[in-house]
């Protein structure tokens, strides 16, 4: 079993950045895809962000251009990079793992075995 957790998330004001990081245990990720996810109350769970193993990326419309994610193997950490927050980027973050191929990732959540517990992030006007 492999033990996520989120860090990072906080209040900020719109135009801000924050750096959230997702640590994993109890199992080397360097074989694991990986995905940022996200939910707002009342909303779904969604994609925001995605990388393969051999670090492939996929992102969302939504956050397109001002999001990067990123992994250290050696730090066995995900990161996801957020510039120019929105109001509409408010929710509980969610980083998740599940091993798969080289180069190969997915954006569904029901694809992914492994969860952290959530970051909640607040963006102010």
């Amino acid at each position: 079993q492999v033990h996520l957790v989120e860090s990072g998330g906080g209040l900020v004001q719109a135009g801000g950045s924050l750096r959230l990081s997702c640590a994993a245990s109890g199992r080397t990720v360097s074989n694991y895809a990986m995905g940022w996810f996200r939910q707002a109350p009342g909303k779904e769970r969604e994609l925001v962000a995605a990388i393969s193993s051999g670090g492939s990326t996929y992102y969302a419309d939504s956050v397109k251009g001002r999001c990067t994610i990123s992994r250290d193997n050696a730090k066995n950490t995900m990161y996801l990079q957020m510039n120019s927050l929105k109001l509409e980027d408010t929710a509980v973050y969610y980083c998740a793992a599940r091993p798969l191929g080289i180069g190969v990732l997915t954006t569904t959540p029901t694809s992914y075995n492994s969860w952290g517990q959530g970051t909640q992030v607040t963006v102010s006007s």
